[in-house]
């Protein structure tokens, strides 16, 4: 009998096998798909050029994604942020410099005025008891887009900041509580953070692209990886605990589950997981995100001025652009981020017509160069099977209040890892490296 089977191999399933290989454990890593990384996948175009559709970024206060950079060998290079920005609001095209456009200055203050007081309600959240702030409550029976319109006291600044906050959330303000958001927030430093490039979570990318560190961190323990292995039921007693698939079973000791929410229902749990758990299962959706990407020869929009980065109304059929192109700008990528209504509706388009749309905006942005890139790739996260979404689970309101930190609390033999039991980091690769260690070190105890 192992000591314990991890499901899945994502970044927390890998940090979960990791500590337990250290620690001279026997264990089987599960993973449904045909490679590592879970939400992070590196696509390959050709043996020069490749394409991150999936988590892509680290950035300061991240310690554990850099120690393990640094471990695996693995450099990292600063996300391009030189130009001038565009913000593509009310049909018109404007550039700026910095963090915030060029508006009217009632819109500006508005807006400036709205991020701090989101700043300000989510300094006052524990992170490790979100439910237990002042007034949480209130807080959570409310959701992120009643805070912005109540606040938002011109349509040209509910507009960006709408935008933005889609951006850092992925979803519509109405489908998370404002309470979660404050956690959220608080969660990965500030606001500011989670915003930013320079500073922020969007600082710096890893050479060869984020699936490289996972693919470094399972050589280690390849004869212990199990690909292709969907798990479809699991059985706890006394003893011991099974996990079983198509034409396979294995027994363990314990159990890490490090897979998405909505993926936890789709098993089979004997006895059945307790009734706290599956109804706050029931109600956490995942975000919806979809990349488009466009590959160049050259980064040409960095000749004539430009950062790469645009942000745009809901006019337009992506929220936020960003320059993805890789270290040494041997070829350029421009990748705009497609979220929530917008990605329902881009993605409900046949791929021609997703093509056709997307390189007609990019062409209004940067010109007739946009117009013939090398290589054009979308990939919507809400359609993988084996993720339903990104970038993690959704908190809508009630939740936090009602059901409290009932996803990560241990059942029995069956431990909880995965990005969205993470205090530090949710719904980012750092907190899914944070919670499978977390969990790696409970199951350790238990086995002592």
């Amino acid at each position: 009998m192992l000591d314990a089977i991890i499901i899945g191999a994502g970044f927390s399933g890998l940090a979960a096998a990791r500590i337990l290989r250290q620690a001279g454990r026997s264990f089987l890593l599960l993973e449904a798909r045909d490679r590592v990384g879970g939400r992070t996948h590196t696509r390959w175009l050709n043996t020069s050029q490749y394409l991150d559709v999936g988590g892509m970024w680290i950035g300061p206060t991240q310690d554990r994604m850099y120690a393990l950079a640094r471990e695996y060998g693995v450099e990292w290079y600063e996300t391009y942020n030189q130009g001038q920005n565009i913000l593509d609001l009310n049909q018109r095209i404007r550039t700026y410099k910095g963090l915030i456009p060029r508006m009217d200055v009632v819109s500006l203050i508005n807006i400036d005025v709205v991020l701090k007081k989101l700043e300000r309600l989510a300094r006052n959240v524990d992170v490790r008891q979100p439910w237990a702030m002042p007034k949480a409550a209130q807080l959570d029976g409310q959701t992120l887009y009643d805070f912005t319109r109540r606040h938002c006291k011109t349509s040209d600044c509910f507009k960006v900041v709408r935008a933005g906050l889609e951006t850092v959330f992925a979803c519509e303000l109405n489908e998370v509580s404002l309470l979660h958001a404050l956690f959220y927030i608080r969660s990965g430093t500030n606001l500011n953070t989670l915003l930013s490039i320079q500073n922020g979570a969007q600082q710096h990318r890893l050479k060869g692209g984020m699936q490289t560190l996972a693919e470094k961190m399972a050589e280690p323990f390849r004869e212990n990886l199990r690909l292709h292995h969907p798990v479809t039921r699991v059985v706890q007693n006394n003893q011991q605990i099974e996990v079983h698939g198509e034409n396979f079973r294995f027994d363990a000791q314990r159990v890490i589950m490090a897979i998405p929410p909505p993926l936890i229902s789709q098993i089979r749990f004997e006895p059945q997981l307790p009734l706290i758990k599956t109804q706050l299962l029931q109600k956490v959706s995942m975000g919806i995100v979809g990349k488009v990407m466009f590959v160049y020869e050259k980064p040409f929009w960095r000749e004539t001025g430009f950062s790469g980065q645009v942000v745009a109304d809901e006019h337009q059929p992506f929220q936020t652009f960003f320059d993805a192109s890789p270290a040494g700008g041997e070829y350029g990528v421009l990748l705009a981020f497609c979220i929530a209504n917008r990605a329902r509706s881009f993605f409900a388009l046949p791929e021609a017509e997703r093509k056709s749309l997307a390189l007609a905006t990019t062409t209004r942005y940067f010109g007739p160069q946009a117009a013939s890139p090398q290589h054009y790739a979308d990939h919507c996260w809400a359609d993988e099977p084996w993720s339903q979404g990104c970038y993690a689970g959704l908190y809508p309101t009630g939740a936090w209040t009602n059901f409290g930190h009932a996803l990560a609390a241990r059942t029995n033999r069956i431990h909880w890892a995965g990005t969205e039991t993470s205090d530090i980091w949710y719904g980012y690769i750092e907190g899914a490296v944070r919670s499978g260690e977390r969990e790696a070190h409970e199951v350790l105890q238990t086995l002592l």
